[in-house]
């Protein structure tokens, strides 16, 4: 037990050890913050104990050392006079504040008896104003990329609006340009399917493709139509070209087995070399259970069929009417049903037999049912392409 107390203030004092340096190193390179950070984790509890008092003075030698680089900073920032960094500057005040607002509540921090002081700022007409000047020159820059008609800087356009909601919600008319951008910044896409395979294809599966609401599909800044709606037009179109499908024979394929099993049937008596029946200790006779050796025939039937469909996935440009991707899709779709037959002692089957024999030969689907059951799979891998696929806008 004494070892182990020794073993176990001896790792507590490495961990205190460790820690204390990671925040030294953290001070001394300059990641003021990440030493705030860890400091502070250190000091939720008993913050007032002496092996704390080592945190408290790293905590307050970075925080003014993090609050003099970001007003230096600050100061740089505004002498440069470049709009651009107006984000950078309102940024900067945000951290200001947040790391004073960090620190407050384990305040006081006493060391020896003095306390600790922490000189706060208030930046809140700081804020105020720059966050006016953002997004004045953020709202003007969103206008200015709103008289493109390139998707992409709609896109951007969208961006700067969407930073100023999150800052300073509803200034000016930031929701309905936001609004309008959206709009504007979506892809449109038509979707068509194309029976390339001289077989029809049932009606039902053409319909289940096409419905593009059982998809789950939720792409920001492009949507699908499977139904051309005459008031948009359309950026690009998507082709599901059905090329080939390949329909297998209906075959049954049968296997036999011979099981045999050696199991009890029935009792008899266990005799002695006299042919007297043999007692236990209190007297009773002891039986012995009859083994005998059972055999069945065990005949095994699978039913298959199967169904391949290949289509290419084709996105073209409706502009430029040039060609974007192709992707193949190989979609299959077996038939399988497993029935037996036997002959013999049930017995000796094993129990994954007894299961098999209690099916029955079905009907094989037709091939339009197969072709529709292979649509399943197709319009999985349709949906993981579409997924995964990003119009340029």
């Amino acid at each position: 037990m004494k070892k182990l107390l020794l073993f176990t203030i001896g790792l507590s004092i490495l961990v205190a050890c460790g820690a204390k340096k990671q925040v030294e190193t953290a001070v001394n390179s300059g990641n003021y913050d990440q030493a705030i950070t860890t400091a502070l984790d250190k000091l939720k509890t008993n913050k007032n104990k002496k092996r704390k008092y080592d945190y408290v003075l790293m905590l307050q030698d970075a925080y003014y050392k993090a609050t003099e680089r970001d007003l230096n900073n600050i100061n740089h920032l505004k002498k440069d006079k470049n709009p651009e960094l107006y984000r950078d500057i309102y940024e900067a005040y945000l951290d200001l504040d947040a790391r004073q607002e960090a620190i407050k509540p384990i305040l006081p921090l006493v060391v020896n008896g003095k306390n600790i002081s922490f000189k706060f700022n208030d930046y809140s007409n700081n804020i105020v104003q720059s966050r006016e000047n953002v997004s004045d020159y953020l709202y003007e820059k969103g206008l200015d990329l709103l008289e493109l008609e390139d998707k992409s800087q709609i896109r951007e356009a969208y961006n700067v609006l969407s930073y100023i909601e999150a800052i300073n919600p509803n200034y000016e008319q930031t929701r309905s340009l936001m609004k309008e951008a959206h709009e504007r910044g979506t892809a449109y896409v038509s979707v068509t399917i194309q029976n390339r395979t001289n077989q029809i294809i049932p009606k039902r599966l053409e319909d289940d493709l096409l419905n593009f609401d059982t998809y789950g599909l939720n792409q920001f800044w492009t949507v699908y139509h499977a139904q051309p709606n005459k008031a948009i037009k359309y950026d690009y179109a998507m082709q599901l070209q059905l090329k080939q499908i390949n329909i297998s024979p209906e075959r049954i394929k049968e296997r036999e087995y011979i099981r045999e099993k050696d199991i009890a049937d029935g009792w008899e008596y266990e005799l002695d070399s006299n042919g007297n029946v043999v007692k236990d200790s209190l007297g009773n006779d002891i039986k012995i259970d009859k083994i005998v050796r059972v055999k069945a025939r065990f005949n095994e039937f699978t039913q298959t069929k199967s169904t391949q469909v290949i289509a290419d996935v084709v996105y073209l440009d409706i502009k430029t009417k040039q060609l974007l991707d192709t992707f193949t899709i190989d979609s299959e779709f077996v038939f399988q049903n497993l029935f037996a037959r036997m002959r013999g002692d049930k017995r000796a089957l094993d129990p994954k037999d007894r299961k098999i024999l209690n099916n029955r030969r079905v009907p094989f689907p037709s091939n339009e049912q197969m072709v529709y059951d292979t649509g399943e799979d197709l319009k999985l891998k349709l949906k993981d392409i579409i997924s995964s696929y990003r119009v340029k806008g």
